[in-house]
């Protein structure tokens, strides 16, 4: 009949005995090997003998009347705790460099507008300040964004008031509070207003929006006026959608983020506060989960590059 394998059961070892069975085995003697480590002799002597016993008894070094030498079953030892030695010190290497944030990955998601200019901005402060930590970037609106970072596959996420999404659940680190500009043609007949512009003249005007529907979009401030906006084009992308202002097709909502961005046959007029108050832009983490270090040190770069915008 076949016998049966058993596995020998997991000694349970210090790792405190294994560095002193190393130091005493590259020294070969029980002297040098306290000196070396700031120890007593006898202390060196009793943790050699403690591991010993946790592997079964059998001697280790051969006491010999000057030093010691390692018996069979020392040297087949020695790989095994070299290999464990060497573990410890990759893994105190890895999250030293995960608390500097010299290591380790980054996975965060922005909306749209935030790439404009307040992403671009950090992530060169970021990846100048810690260059080896790998980057994963996502773009998307901000409840989708949400939905990703609860479910533990971004670190951060850069979203935005608008969209009505459920922010209590999360941990927001604010970043600036962004004020709207409405896009008109170069020779609109608003082109050339002083001052804040009320929505309400823009009532019977076309709109270019990212949906039909203004709801949870940045032109849900009309709808709170009690005016629906009427959506001629829908454009998700802000380049096109500024192409389509610039040829007369309408006007559109622009946020401070993206102002900068603007091409110069396009007029922007600040939106007046009371019609559209300027929404919070906020860095999220999940509320109850410490964040990563990279995941702190890029909050740090995304509120410097806000500190830049004006908004």
């Amino acid at each position: 009949m076949p016998t049966s394998h058993v596995e020998p059961e997991l000694p349970d070892l210090s790792t405190v005995w294994l560095r002193v069975f190393l130091e005493v085995a590259r020294h070969g003697s029980f002297t040098v090997a306290a000196r070396t480590l700031g120890w007593t002799q006898s202390a060196v002597s009793r943790q050699i003998s403690s591991l010993e016993s946790a592997l079964g008894g059998g001697p280790l070094f051969d006491r010999l009347p000057r030093g010691v030498r390692l018996t069979e079953a020392g040297r087949t030892l020695v790989p095994y705790a070299e290999a464990v030695s060497e573990s410890l010190r990759g893994a105190a290497r890895d999250l030293a460099e995960l608390r500097a944030a010299a290591g380790g990955r980054l996975r965060f998601g922005a909306f749209a507008t935030a790439d404009a200019a307040l992403v671009p901005h950090a992530l060169a402060a970021f990846h100048a300040r810690h260059p080896r930590v790998r980057v994963a970037r996502e773009e998307g609106l901000s409840p989708a964004l949400l939905d990703r970072l609860t479910a533990g596959r971004l670190d951060l996420a850069v979203v935005s008031t608008t969209g009505r999404a459920p922010l209590e659940a999360y941990e927001l680190h604010h970043l600036l509070d962004e004020t709207l500009y409405v896009a008109v043609p170069a020779g609109h007949p608003l082109a050339r207003a002083e001052g804040p512009v009320r929505l309400a003249r823009l009532a019977d005007a076309d709109w270019i929006a990212g949906s039909s529907r203004p709801e949870g979009t940045l032109l849900d401030a009309a709808v709170r006026l009690g005016f629906r906006p009427r959506v001629a084009h829908v454009v998700a992308e802000w380049t096109a959608k500024q192409g389509y202002v610039a040829a007369g097709l309408g006007v559109t909502l622009v946020p401070a983020l993206a102002a900068a961005s603007v091409r110069p046959d396009v007029t922007l007029l600040p939106v007046h506060a009371e019609d559209a108050p300027p929404r919070a832009v906020y860095a999220a983490t999940v509320r109850g989960h410490s964040p990563t270090t990279a995941a702190r040190a890029f909050v740090t770069a995304l509120r410097e590059a806000a500190e830049r915008i004006p908004c």
